[in-house]
């Protein structure tokens, strides 16, 4: 009776075994799905992101955040200067990246000689500025869309806001929130 109770014991786990995984097909791969940034909207500080001086700041009732409470922002001395976000993730293989990012401008500005500057930059393309904002972007804020497209290899991409301002022509502040990059 044991050997009879064995070679069933055994027999099941094999059939088990045998029906997880189909014959002659691999295990799939990591699914191109969600969210794939640890601190998209800056809740975290300047965490997973390399940013120069004066760039975290917290929302409050006059500029409150998009969404939370933190936000990055950009310039607003009028003074000459050049202030940088940036960020990479790594895109899996056949998987697409979308970045969708919110964007809100306070100006005093009349003329355009302040920017901010969002590229995106993917591993084996030349890098380009994907939008070029300035003082007309709006005071509410508005979401803008980026894509990698696919690729049969893995990718890196980085994505990056730099913010230019000159002296005398008002002040200029680009604030940024809620940069979501997103496998599909």
């Amino acid at each position: 009776m044991k050997a009879f109770v064995a070679t069933a014991s055994a027999a099941a786990l094999l059939l088990l075994a045998a029906g997880s995984v189909p014959y002659g097909r691999p295990a799939a791969d990591t699914p191109c799905t969600g969210q794939i940034h640890t601190n998209p909207g800056f809740e975290r500080g300047t965490t997973g992101w390399t940013a120069g001086p004066r760039i975290v700041v917290l929302g409050d009732a006059t500029r409150p955040a998009h969404t939370g409470r933190a936000y990055a922002t950009f310039a607003g001395l009028d003074v000459t200067r050049t202030d940088l976000l940036r960020t990479n993730v790594t895109v899996p293989a056949d998987c697409d990246l979308t970045v969708r990012f919110w964007v809100r401008t306070t100006t005093t500005e009349t003329s355009r000689s302040d920017y901010l500057n969002v590229g995106l930059a993917v591993t084996g393309i030349p890098p380009k500025t994907r939008f070029s904002l300035a003082f007309d972007g709006g005071s509410q804020w508005r979401q803008y869309t980026m894509s990698t497209g696919t690729a049969t290899t893995e990718r890196t991409a980085t994505v990056s806001f730099v913010a230019s301002e000159t002296t005398g022509n008002g002040v200029t502040a680009f604030d940024v929130d809620d940069v979501t990059f997103t496998l599909s």
